[in-house]
């Protein structure tokens, strides 16, 4: 088969165009980003085409899109011309997990991790594929085991067909599609019931207490109801350590190369899938010492007395766990978030909890809000500055005044968002290793 994905430098869209590939399809993309992304690495280990400009496509190519593009976009009209076959992003994601044992990890945050992490102890141990949604993925027929970040935004994830499902949380997100918590709850509750074998649940999280879920359940957290349980938990600047117990019997101590007490969740959700498909403890720490982490999670670079952290976070609870794993890590520095919003409807609706989780840090710098799939002028009354006016540690940022960093000493630096704040990053990093020099 012929493939063709627009919007290919997204990071769902080049994990997409990798699996296809190693499937043994024809795949070739289309960006309106020339800048090189993260998620380009596989790609190019590859050899898989990136287009940025109109091009031949044979008749039979199959072509799906990122939901970043609108449909008035210039090559998505193209390819409707041209009478091409176009397949939605998650139909097709949803044909592979039927092809393999897939595990779907879903929940408000923390998939990425906790999808990457179980893949990384499985591939090392049963062999497995996995998509990802950081831009890491990879496919072998001969594989049985299928782990793959699933997505709640328009409730694409209902595509999909789960034989197992993890979830992680529930929190408000994706205001702009979903009618409230209670709606989101709903969802969540129907995607997990598709699954034929095990639900794996975050125990702690109320909202997923809410669910009604059928058949066999097992969760996990740090309070005693759980049935994968984490105590005497130690979080220090080398990383984390926890005992865990699983039905109340001593299973085995773990230390982990993650911080915040949200990556021993993520670690507790791994560790009772991969205990489901009969690893030993010996076998899942092994592994788990070696996990590298996902990128565009807590990313760290040293500059002289600068510490650098490039964080795909863009919830208010995932700018807490950040800047809270930043502070565990570096707790004598000085504490420095810079942040991009994405989308008018989540600043507006999570407007007080940014500002709440904002004020945790020393500094707070607030970009303009950045948004692919809504209107300005839809939301008047809503920009950065809302988030600005409650911050008495607040100051705008633009590409204009990057210096204004320049004046940090011996600080952690947490540039954090899901969009393109790695443009203001990399200028930042090209002056500072100047000033080192």
């Amino acid at each position: 088969m012929k493939y063709y994905c627009i919007g290919i430098k997204g990071s769902g869209m080049s994990t997409l165009a990798q699996i296809l590939y190693d499937l043994g399809n024809e795949v070739s993309g289309y960006d309106d980003t020339i800048e090189e992304k993260y998620t380009e690495a596989g790609l190019k280990k590859r050899n898989i085409p990136i287009y940025h400009e109109a091009h031949p496509l044979d008749k039979d190519t199959i072509v799906t899109y990122s939901a970043a593009f609108r449909e008035d976009h210039k090559e998505i009209q193209r390819v409707k011309e041209l009478g091409l076959t176009i397949r939605p992003y998650n139909e097709l994601l949803g044909d592979l997990t039927e092809m393999f044992e897939t595990t779907c990890v879903c929940g408000t945050h923390g998939k990425t991790t906790t999808s990457l992490l179980i893949s990384h102890i499985l591939t090392n141990t049963l062999g497995c594929n996995y998509f990802v949604g950081d831009g890491s993925g990879y496919a072998s027929g001969d594989n049985r085991l299928f782990v793959i970040e699933s997505c709640e935004y328009k409730r694409h994830f209902l595509s999909y067909h789960p034989t197992n499902v993890i979830v992680t949380n529930i929190e408000l997100e994706h205001t702009e599609c979903y009618n409230g918590i209670e709606d989101i709850i709903r969802t969540f509750q129907t995607f997990t019931n598709k699954r034929s074998k095990l639900a794996i649940l975050c125990g702690d999280d109320e909202n997923i207490r809410k669910m009604d879920i059928d058949g066999e359940k097992i969760f996990y957290g740090f309070a005693n109801e759980n049935d994968y349980q984490a105590k005497n938990v130690v979080l220090s600047q080398s990383g984390s350590e926890f005992d865990c117990y699983i039905k109340g019997e001593f299973f085995g101590h773990f230390d982990v190369p993650l911080f915040g007490k949200h990556m021993v969740l993520n670690a507790l959700a791994a560790i009772a899938l991969c205990h489901f498909y009969g690893l030993s403890f010996e076998e899942i720490h092994q592994h788990m010492e070696t996990f590298q982490g996902a990128k565009r999670r807590f990313k760290e670079s040293v500059y002289g007395d600068i510490v650098v952290i490039d964080d795909y976070a863009h919830h208010p609870t995932e700018l807490k766990v950040t800047l809270e794993a930043a502070h565990q890590k570096y707790p004598d520095k000085e504490l420095i978030a810079v942040f991009l919003p994405n989308t008018y409807s989540r600043t507006l609706a999570l407007l007080d909890d940014f500002i709440r989780v904002l004020k945790m840090a020393d500094t707070a710098y607030v970009m303009d809000i950045h948004c692919d799939r809504e209107k300005a002028e839809d939301y008047e009354n809503i920009s950065s500055d809302a988030i600005l006016k409650g911050l008495p540690n607040g100051h705008k940022l633009r590409m204009e005044n990057i210096d204004d960093l320049l004046k940090h000493k011996n600080a952690v630096i947490c540039f954090m968002s899901c969009t393109n704040i790695y443009l203001l990053e990399d200028a930042y990093v090209q002056k500072i290793s100047q000033n080192n020099k």
